[in-house]
């Protein structure tokens, strides 16, 4: 930070303090991933591919999904909604993304990144509560199969799919309140390809307060309890699977996690 700009902010913050007015941000600048015209055609092209091959991959499950009634169990209504969350995510900052890499200046206005960085938090928390869902479906499955027609009933599917909505908006609303518990007023350039949080905190020229602090802990708290209850949920699953004594049934159980691990890795 150069010595003019410390001084701008610091007159910033005082006219904050003391209730004056000050220069507003209204807008931010993404700078993306890199300035060089040839490498920014390259990145263009292969991520446009990998884009349109994951709404197609992901529209493909869905609609596959739907239409065959033997895929309508609770793992793959489950996985169906996965599906449609990680498009969404890809669909929150990939398109953006695309736009950056051909314009020489790529803006965004301050409700648009705050929208934008609402619908990344959402629909990542869902995913998180998703495969924990599905870990759970497994857990029931594999453990205890005499119950799991009572355990993951559709009664219980909708209130876990619930859940997970639930948690992701939960999540949403706390970056959302954290953005505009920021205050900028000075260099508006994001250094990222979308508008992702802690360079948002970095351009703030106030001391960081209570609500932009708290979606960091809200998010740590979601990875934090949806990845322990994936892993209890396989370690009991490979307990369980060790204990078998036919390798026929050792095989059909690990089979039946295959779509569950390929999704969380």
């Amino acid at each position: 930070m150069s010595r003019g700009e410390f001084w701008y902010r610091l007159r910033c913050v005082m006219d904050a303090l003391v209730g004056r007015n000050y220069t507003e941000v209204t807008g931010f600048i993404l700078l993306g991933l890199t300035d060089d015209p040839k490498l920014r055609v390259i990145l263009f092209i292969v991520i446009l591919c990998i884009y349109l091959v994951t709404v197609s991959g992901n529209l493909s499950t869905i609609i596959l999904i739907r239409i065959s009634s033997q895929l309508h169990h609770p793992m793959y209504f489950f996985l169906s909604h996965l599906a449609l969350a990680d498009m969404g995510l890809s669909s929150s900052v990939t398109p953006n993304m695309l736009v950056n890499f051909l314009v020489e200046r790529n803006t965004i206005s301050y409700y648009g990144c705050a929208m934008q960085l609402g619908s990344v938090a959402f629909f990542g928390a869902t995913e998180c509560f998703l495969l924990a869902a599905m870990a759970y479906d497994r857990f029931m499955a594999i453990c205890s199969p005499l119950l799991y027609s009572t355990k993951m009933s559709t009664q219980v599917c909708v209130q876990l799919l619930i859940v997970s909505y639930i948690g992701g908006l939960f999540n949403a609303f706390a970056f959302t309140i954290g953005v505009y518990s920021l205050v900028f007023c000075g260099p508006n350039g994001v250094n990222h390809f979308f508008c992702d949080y802690a360079p948002l905190v970095e351009l703030s020229c106030l001391a960081i307060s209570i609500p932009a602090v708290v979606p960091s802990y809200v998010a740590g708290s979601i990875i934090v309890a949806t990845v322990f209850v994936i892993a209890v949920s396989y370690i009991c699953i490979l307990i369980t699977i060790l204990k078998m004594c036919s390798t026929e049934g050792r095989h059909k159980a690990f089979s039946t996690c295959a779509s569950h691990l390929t999704a969380v890795t």
